[in-house]
């Protein structure tokens, strides 16, 4: 099964929101399934964005089963969860694009190679921007929400200029601790850097 497939089998069984439906539609009609997850990092390949949102379903429901049981689907929605899992990062549709860069190879010559860079239409943030992109179509749980708009944790530019807010969101909301370090996990230990 290819990740466009598995994705929306993923979907289908969990997400049954009304407005889901039409989220779906836009994510067919963008670039969702054929963008890279970052631009030099993790999932720097074509389909590889679709890839990580996976992942990091898959991560989130393994640590879920590990903090909570194999019946963790009485304290956390299995909707959230894929809500959570396979949408976090829909703020990187239509954001990549195909470029070059110069790097040396080993004989020492300069080539061209490609890569991807960032031309962003709506620069709302990352959390927060997924957040006010998920919300067009469909309704968010307040942890949904704060899931999603603090899944970079640590990396998360608010954090970085000073910010405490995540340290109380993560206590309130185990789920969201829950959900970046899916992420984390996905990014650093199922997802390789690009040769």
């Amino acid at each position: 099964m290819d990740a466009r497939e598995e994705f929306l089998d993923i979907f289908y069984d969990n997400i049954d929101r009304d407005g889901a439906d039409k989220l779906l539609d836009w994510l067919e009609r963008s670039d969702f399934f054929t963008a890279p997850a970052s631009t030099r990092r993790h999932n720097a390949f074509k389909g590889g964005l679709c890839e990580h949102s996976i992942n990091v379903y898959k991560r989130l429901v393994k640590l879920l089963a590990l903090e909570y049981g194999e019946n963790w689907q009485k304290k956390v929605s299995p909707e959230s969860v894929a809500i959570i899992g396979l949408l976090h990062d829909v703020c990187k549709v239509d954001t990549y694009v195909e470029d070059f860069r110069n790097v040396k190879d080993d004989d020492g010559v300069w080539r061209k190679k490609p890569c991807y860079k960032v031309e962003d239409n709506l620069p709302y943030g990352h959390g927060e921007k997924s957040v006010y992109i998920i919300s067009a179509f469909m309704r968010l749980t307040r942890e949904e929400a704060l899931a999603i708009n603090w899944h970079m944790g640590e990396f998360d530019i608010r954090v970085q200029n000073g910010s405490y807010m995540i340290s109380d969101v993560f206590y309130k909301y185990p789920l969201c601790f829950l959900a970046h370090l899916a992420d984390l996990s996905a990014t650093y230990l199922d997802e390789k850097l690009p040769e």
